[in-house]
């Protein structure tokens, strides 16, 4: 059995989203094979998500400096302990599904806040004196990406996951992409089918 953590990157439903189309169809000829697998979705708009700001800069800072946990503020106590859940929860995972869209160019901000739970010194990757070093090994990342125009995956997003995943140790990345709907509106549909059966094929090998 093994744990699976769903990234949902798009604020929109399957009907209006064709990143959400793909993850749609990606768990649907995944979970069939994988039956006993534990399936975890999270909505990176909808669930509890602390953003790195000020309030828990100070919180980590005053951590750092011996400030007991308890004297904190109740809303840094619940960032704090909330980003720790997060960074858990990636640590837990066997294997990563992101499904997000292109938007100018890059990843959603909801992502990159997402990204940033998974970006810890001490958990995922340590500092030594010839640079940083992963220490997350075993898992896996498939992802999944809505693109108005064809870029093959050489997009700034895909790109920096793909890279990012890399930084903490995980290398075994594939993607699929549901992309030039918006450049060939003539042939959206058709692409879309092809898209998606790419996607529900790579479902069934990952």
């Amino acid at each position: 059995m093994s744990k699976v953590l769903v990234i949902k990157a798009h604020p929109l439903t399957e009907k209006e989203s064709r990143t959400l189309k793909g993850l749609a169809t990606f768990l649907e000829n995944y979970r069939p094979l994988h039956p006993e697998d534990e399936v975890t979705v999270f909505d990176a708009f909808e669930d509890d998500l602390p953003e790195v700001n000020g309030e828990l800069l100070s919180a980590w800072g005053a951590l750092r400096a011996g400030t007991d946990f308890a004297s904190l503020s109740s809303e840094q106590q619940h960032a704090v302990a909330r980003f720790d859940e997060l960074t858990e929860m990636f640590l837990q995972a066997d294997k990563i599904i992101v499904a997000n869209a292109l938007w100018n160019l890059n990843i959603p901000t909801r992502l990159k806040a997402w990204i940033d739970t998974i970006m810890v010194a001490g958990k995922t990757f340590k500092y030594t004196p010839t640079g940083p070093q992963p220490l997350t090994t075993g898992k896996k990342v498939f992802h999944i990406q809505s693109n108005g125009g064809v870029y093959g995956g050489e997009d700034f997003a895909n790109q920096y996951l793909k890279n990012i995943f890399a930084f903490v140790g995980v290398t075994d990345y594939a993607a699929a992409f549901i992309e030039g709907l918006d450049y060939d509106p003539e042939h959206a549909e058709e692409l879309l089918e092809k898209a998606l059966a790419e996607v529900a094929q790579a479902a069934k090998e990952f």
